[in-house]
């Protein structure tokens, strides 16, 4: 796909935001296992980098997804993995359908706020015992009246602690698990109080990402109302399903420059470090795996670009997206192991990039759908996925 100058413009004002208003103040935030994210959503939001590819008539650019595929391709120039995963949960993973599928009042209530960045959101999908198997949550929303009564809980939710509203998955009925699902906008905060019944269960420690707030979440008789719907009940799962697959780009994405970094810090630094009389680097096991490397990136972005662009021209791009994340979160994995063992012992400190991202990456084959889940896609669409027998 060819990148026009205001695909350049977008890279640009996102990449200065990043070095003025991020990157100074992420060692403090990994340190304090979390971002303000009202704050800096906040200076996205004015610059409109949160609405992209987001109608107009809620604050949005109301441009094509390339645009979005640009800015996510971008915030791999963050210096840790949680914060970039928090913007992407905003633009890609719990807004799409509300902006798709929301009725006009539901977006201007919600929709638009979170573009402008004066509301934090997040999606509420995984729980204690349903992760990739997304059809056996069992949240439910009953209807009363001309409410829905939830009651369940939601487990590994990014911005969970300060997320003003919830994207959540609920069963509003009792048929067919791929038909009894809605998604439904859960207000979290009010006032800056919890709503009656919604309860922060306790905030995750996690082995990564440690500047994105991970909550479990709790709700024992919420009400709100069935205009909170969005779009039909009991279309929810084809909806998040739908959501799933900018999610499934948006880990591509930022995978091509978080391992292009890593790459190029360790010649960087092996270059500059020597052992038995000469640089790292020049050992040809050093400089030949990191050109195979590269080799590789080279390859993820053709992929993941050739999918953005059948995304951006209405085809269905749901196997090319899942061979995108499949390879870019495995390539994550093997860039960042194989890297942190040439910056030998400075590897396993802290404070050292590559250690973070080896953290941090280790994610990405786990969440918006594990690796194993995507080869079970993209068996499907080959016609090589055996038929279950239960």
């Amino acid at each position: 796909m060819l990148l026009t100058h205001e695909h350049e413009e977008i890279r640009k004002t996102l990449r200065r935001v990043i070095d003025d208003e991020i990157n100074p103040y992420v060692d403090a935030w990994e340190d304090a296992q979390i971002f303000p994210a009202h704050e800096v959503f906040k200076k996205l939001g004015t610059l409109g980098l949160l609405g992209v590819t987001k109608p107009v008539e809620y604050g949005g650019l109301g441009l094509d997804y390339s645009f979005g595929a640009v800015m996510n391709e971008t915030a791999g120039y963050i210096n840790c993995g949680g914060i970039p995963m928090a913007i992407g949960v905003q633009t890609d993973m719990a807004t799409p359908a509300l902006a798709r599928f929301g009725s006009a009042e539901l977006c201007k209530t919600f929709l638009a706020p979170a573009i402008a960045g004066e509301m934090v959101a997040c999606v509420g999908v995984s729980e204690p015992s349903a992760g990739s198997d997304v059809a056996a949550i069992k949240s439910t929303a009953v209807r009363d009246g001309d409410d829905y009564v939830i009651n369940g809980s939601k487990m590994w939710i990014t911005n969970g602690t300060q997320a003003d509203w919830m994207c959540m998955l609920v069963n509003t009925g009792e048929g067919p698990i791929h038909r009894n699902k809605s998604l439904l906008i859960v207000p979290l905060l009010e006032d800056g109080k919890r709503p009656k019944g919604v309860t922060v269960a306790r905030k995750l420690k996690k082995l990564g990402m440690h500047s994105s707030d991970t909550a479990e979440l709790y709700f024992d008789d919420v009400r709100v109302p069935v205009r909170n719907l969005i779009g039909e009940e009991g279309r929810g799962f084809v909806y998040q399903m739908m959501q799933f697959q900018e999610e499934r780009m948006f880990a591509a994405l930022c995978a091509i420059t978080g391992c292009v970094r890593t790459i190029e810090e360790t010649i960087d630094y092996t270059r500059g470090r020597k052992a038995f009389g000469r640089a790292i680097l020049d050992n040809q096991v050093v400089h030949f795996r990191l050109c195979e490397l590269m080799t590789e990136v080279e390859a993820l972005r053709a992929l993941t670009w050739k999918c953005v662009e059948v995304h951006v021209a209405g085809g269905d791009c749901t196997q090319l997206a899942s061979m995108a994340k499949l390879k870019g979160t495995r390539l994550t994995r093997e860039v960042n192991d194989a890297c942190l063992q040439y910056w030998g012992g400075m590897g396993y400190m802290d404070e050292t990039p590559v250690s973070r991202r080896y953290r941090d990456g280790r994610l990405s084959s786990i969440g918006g759908g594990a690796d194993e889940v995507m080869l079970g896609i993209i068996a499907k669409y080959m016609g090589i996925l055996p038929e279950r027998t239960a």
